[in-house]
């Protein structure tokens, strides 16, 4: 686990001071009553058989096993959260579960009701998880679960350069004694615990195991209490890296909404050279180190080499894929 890793990662820490978790919301019955009639979704095993994880991943540690993989898809389907920002750093998060038909506020912060907050215009946005890798055609679906795996592939990847068959080898980093706390009024860390990079997206910081138990467990607590759960509990670990997967940042898309074909770059990003495709994918990831440096960035160029291996692994192709982001500024 290198130090580019965690300079991405901490990018995903959100302002505020209060967290609120539990508390029914409003429309708590409208929400509950479309869960309860909107149509079970089919299993993520539809998408890819163990078979073809299995040799996607032939080296991989025993602990990141298929039903993992699957169990923690399908369950992250019933998950939605409800994003609105005030004020540029004020935040309410509303999540539904829908296997549970509840909704509640996890989020809240404390100046989420004060006039001066009120008085600008809400951004709101809603992430359902269940869209990962399904609101595509087969191929465009295929694709996004390749850009999908080569990422979490070359963050844990530990063997021979360019074979491709070493993905999810690495269930933490191999520097475990730095602690990678950062400052946050909304998710401050918990005394003697550690929040260094776990799990097949490596998370890492206090910040983002805060922000990722809410929206996976609707409680803060579970992962700032026990970030060690990343690295025991296989599924908990393939749901921080769905998590991310589907989660924009904050000035940054998701990199679901790149590969599915939802995110269109505006003016500003296409005067920065921001443009859909793989390339975008690693501008997310970890821009700051591997992006508008040139071709010849060994970390973009292995993201690159596993995104096309996996390509024709799944049996699809990416002919205009712009792959690189050679030239793409990243995002400060």
């Amino acid at each position: 686990m290198t130090f580019l890793k965690k300079i991405r990662i901490n990018t995903f820490l959100l302002a505020g001071l209060l967290v609120m978790t539990n508390i029914s919301c409003g429309n708590a019955s409208q929400e509950q009553h479309k869960a309860a009639t909107q149509k079970k979704r089919s299993s993520f095993s539809t998408l890819i058989s163990e078979k073809q994880f299995n040799e996607l991943f032939p080296l991989r540690d025993k602990f990141y096993t298929y039903a993992a993989f699957i169990k923690a898809a399908d369950q992250l389907a019933n998950i939605s959260v409800k994003v609105t920002r005030r004020a540029v750093s004020v935040y309410q998060l509303v999540r539904t579960d829908r296997s549970a038909g509840k909704t509640a506020i996890v989020r809240q912060d404390a100046d989420w009701n004060e006039a001066w907050a009120k008085a600008k215009p809400d951004s709101t946005y809603t992430i359902n998880y269940g869209d990962f890798c399904t609101t595509g055609d087969a191929t465009t679906n295929k694709r996004e679960l390749a850009a999908f795996f080569a990422q979490i592939a070359h963050e844990t990847r530990h063997g021979q350069n360019g074979a491709y068959n070493d993905g999810l080898m690495l269930i933490d980093e191999n520097n475990t004694s730095l602690a990678y706390i950062g400052e946050s009024d909304d998710y401050p860390p918990v005394a003697g615990q550690k929040y260094y990079g776990r799990g097949p997206m490596q998370i890492s910081y206090n910040g983002n195991y805060g922000y990722a138990s809410d929206c996976i467990f609707g409680d803060e607590k579970v992962l700032l209490n026990n970030p060690a759960l990343v690295e025991t509990d296989p599924v908990v670990a393939f749901k921080t890296a769905i998590y991310f997967w589907l989660t924009p940042q904050t000035h940054k898309p998701s990199a679901h909404d790149v590969m599915s074909g939802k995110w269109k770059p505006s003016a500003y990003d296409t005067s920065k050279g921001r443009k859909p495709g793989f390339g975008m994918v690693i501008n997310i990831v970890n821009g700051g180190v591997e992006c508008n440096h040139g071709e010849d960035v060994y970390n973009m160029k292995d993201r690159i080499g596993f995104y096309q291996y996996f390509l024709g692994k799944l049996g699809v192709s990416d002919p205009n894929c712009v792959c690189s982001c050679g030239t793409m500024q990243p995002y400060e």
